[in-house]
């Protein structure tokens, strides 16, 4: 009875619709649908000025803290950190108790994920210097992320009957993916570092992981810790998302203090409604609303070399790297698919990753100046790629469930056991 949906609260099936994978994804594309219809209707001029209203103090007294930031901005240092705060959760769990845990296990989706970001970022450099375009080489690693709540979205209404297991590669990848993004913002994202500043915020979050860690930690002391941490960390040049994953990190995989869940799992149900609800679709509101109507209009931007290298990179990089890896490893390593997974499995999952969305968004808005034809013509090539790759992930999921599937689909030599399939019951309560 205690999951009974008569008996919750209002506030609990609101909660429990938000943590879907589906409405993620869905609240994603309707922000950033709306954001581009704003963006190119008549009141296109209030979309930039609703963009650029600065909120927030400059200083406070004679200390110069840098938090008069534009709406555009908050959303994607501030409230992207929510986000990042629950990858870092979701990484933390991954690394002590879940896909990570095992290197034999998670070593094909792992280098996968490397592979699926290696060869986009080779294939933009070269595409962007063949075609001339050599000022926007700095935008190499837009077309390495992958966006973990668009693809898990698309897998979950498309690959219902196919393995769990695929789920878990994507998800392995994904979360590998979104690791390494998180290092190339913090190494090549970062110009001028304030060291009193970030050794500051290093303290904070230090004092969060031990609060973290206690045995009655209270939310109102957790989130001014998280606040002054992020604060400080902006304020340090380093990009202050990168507060969010290591405050994520300091949370307990492992039951602590006699619980029966961890602490991983309880802080990331309690936030994953508040990113996936609501930092998740205002950053998209803000950053999807490229304007194709004025300046050269929509042939001028859309015709950028650097349009072609991030689509190229998105759609066929993430394929190639991607399938290729997991094809090379098989073969030369002894590393193994899971079981009830085949290669065959793979080409939609490669096409998924190529959703970039929230995390590529964010790397072009670091890699060139705000409101300029790269920024502008990087988001275009975005969207266009995340919809293509999304599409293709979409019709290759459903040709693959039609496909029989035999006994020893990752060709193991042992008999496949495979008791759970996306969609199911038991799926559907996880999930």
């Amino acid at each position: 009875m205690s999951h009974d949906t008569t008996t919750q609260s209002f506030g609990t099936r609101l909660g429990n619709f938000l943590r879907r994978e589906t409405t993620g994804g869905a609240l994603l594309i309707g922000a950033a649908a709306i954001a581009l219809v704003f963006a190119n209707s008549p009141w296109r001029e209030a979309y930039e000025t609703l963009s650029q209203t600065v909120v927030g103090p400059a200083n406070i007294g004679p200390v110069y803290i840098h938090l008069d930031l534009t709406l555009a901005k908050w959303a994607a240092d501030g409230l992207l950190a929510i986000f990042f705060f629950t990858v870092g959760l979701e990484l933390k769990h991954e690394f002590v108790a879940g896909s990570l845990r095992s290197p034999k296990q998670a070593g094909v989706p792992m280098l996968a994920a490397v592979g699926g970001m290696a060869l986009p970022a080779i294939i933009y450099v070269v595409m962007v210097l063949s075609l001339g375009n050599s000022e926007a080489l700095h935008g190499w690693a837009i077309p390495t992320a992958t966006d973990i709540a668009f693809a898990l979205a698309v897998l979950a209404v498309f690959g219902k009957g196919l393995p769990v297991a695929i789920r878990t590669f994507l998800l392995t990848l994904a979360v590998v993916d979104d690791l390494l993004a998180i290092i190339i913002i913090a190494v090549f994202y970062t110009s001028e570092i304030n060291g009193a500043w970030l050794g500051g915020s290093l303290v904070v979050i230090a004092i969060f992981a031990w609060y973290i860690r206690t045995r009655s930690p209270k939310w109102w002391l957790l989130i001014p810790l998280f606040v002054v941490a992020w604060a400080f960390m902006h304020a340090s040049g380093v990009h202050a998302t990168i507060a969010g994953v290591l405050m994520g990190f300091a949370a307990t995989a492992r039951p602590i203090h006699g619980e029966t869940d961890t602490r991983t799992h309880h802080y990331e149900h309690a936030v994953k409604p508040w990113s996936q609800g609501l930092a998740l679709p205002i950053f998209a509101f803000f950053s999807a609303g490229v304007n194709l109507v004025d300046g050269g209009g929509p042939a001028e931007i859309l015709a950028q070399p650097i349009v072609f290298a991030i689509v190229a990179g998105l759609v066929l990089g993430k394929l190639i790297g991607i399938l290729g890896t997991t094809w090379l490893v098989t073969r030369v390593t002894p590393l193994r698919l899971a079981q009830g997974i085949g290669v065959r499995d793979l080409l939609p999952v490669a096409f998924l990753a190529g959703i970039g969305f929230t995390v590529s968004l964010l790397i072009a808005e670091l890699s060139f100046e705000e409101g300029s034809e790269y920024t502008l013509g990087a988001k275009a090539a975005i969207l266009i790629a995340s919809v293509v790759a999304a599409t293709l992930g979409a019709l290759t999921l459903r040709w693959d469930v039609k496909q029989e599937r035999g006994p020893d689909m990752n060709r193991d030599d042992l008999p496949d056991e495979v008791t759970t399939f996306i969609g199911d019951e038991q799926d559907r309560k996880d999930h």
